[in-house]
């Protein structure tokens, strides 16, 4: 009888065991697919007017954006283990304080270099999906499933808090981002938007709400990463599967998403004239084959050329950020170098 009894506990206690390493290996292959797709999207090259592995900006370098990379691993595997969590019942979305963890993690990329805002718009955009990404390895039986991770990330985000607003409000402030302009709806430079937020408590979901008409990040928050799942990530994986080459992929995606999706960092910056000029310059370059072809290829390479004489003024930047969540999506289905 004895024997029996500690058999059965045995069992259970060894099933336990299983379960609490698998989760640990998940969070690590959530944390690392995320950094990987950090790392593959700043080593594609060229991504005309972004930093690459062959282009610096004047204070914000290649090896700043690997820093960042590095830095956000131990934040994407806490978000991941509160997606965990949330999947086992034992925390609330409303709880779970996306906002603090978007701030951690722009904390901890200030902590690793000194070159400025590098991935304030790939943060708040891969918050969610490390947070989506636990949740959704738990509800499938630790098995990867779009489907369910795109309707997690609906889940997660639209049950954004104030204080999640406020966390957000507080990271902006940390990097203060470029082309920040004055809005009339709780500017982020003003110190009353804050009283606001707190005084009607409203969540972080609504006020990107508004953003959403003229920020591409809020816009992938509202409308449950439409860019990313429905424009990006079906012709990424159609050009790997037709190339073989992660490079000429990434890039040529990267001109898909900036000539059918106007850079709205571009345009906070330099205004829309020149954000429609980009997007036209890129959408010629990937008619001609993008990487895949000698002409694509020199249109490419002018066109990076010609956007560095600016500097960082003409940098897709937004665009950059969403490559990255689509990495991060397809390296979370599969994808490997």
């Amino acid at each position: 009888m004895l024997f029996k009894i500690f058999k059965f506990l045995l069992y259970h206690l060894t099933f336990k065991i299983v379960g609490v390493l698998k989760i640990f290996k998940n969070e690590d292959y959530i944390a690392q697919s995320l950094q990987l797709a950090m790392l593959l999207e700043v080593s594609a090259y060229p991504k005309p007017g972004n930093v690459h592995r062959t282009r610096d900006f004047l204070d914000t370098k290649f090896e700043h954006f690997l820093a960042s990379a590095v830095a956000l691993n131990p934040c994407w595997r806490k978000a991941a283990y509160k997606g965990f969590l949330i999947s086992l019942g034992k925390l609330d979305f409303s709880n779970l304080n996306i906002g603090e963890l978007i701030k951690e993690g722009v904390e901890k990329v200030k902590e690793w270099h000194h070159g400025g805002n590098t991935s304030l718009g790939t943060i708040m955009l891969l918050m969610p999906i490390a947070v989506a990404a636990g949740k959704t390895f738990m509800d499938e039986n630790f098995n990867f499933n779009e489907k369910t991770l795109r309707e997690n990330l609906k889940l997660i985000v639209e049950s954004s808090t104030f204080i999640d607003a406020i966390n957000v409000y507080k990271a902006i402030n940390l990097v203060k981002p470029g082309g920040l302009g004055e809005t009339r709806f709780l500017d982020v430079k003003k110190e009353s938007s804050i009283n606001e937020i707190i005084e009607k408590k409203i969540p972080l979901f609504e006020i990107l709400k508004y953003s959403s008409s003229y920020d591409s990040i809020s816009f992938e928050w509202v409308k449950n990463y439409k860019i990313t799942f429905e424009l990006g990530l079906p012709f990424f994986i159609k050009e790997l599967i037709e190339v073989k080459d992660l490079n000429v992929a990434i890039v040529n995606t990267y001109l898909k998403v900036l000539s059918e999706v106007y850079d709205t960092l571009i345009i906070r910056k330099m205004g829309l004239k020149y954000a429609i000029e980009v997007s036209n310059r890129a959408k010629e370059a990937l008619k001609a084959g993008g990487l895949k072809t000698i002409e694509g290829r020199k249109l490419v390479f002018k066109l990076d050329e010609d956007l560095a004489k600016y500097n960082s003024k003409l940098n897709p930047g937004a665009t950059a950020d969403i490559i990255s969540s689509i990495l991060a999506v397809a390296i979370l289905k599969g994808v490997k170098p």
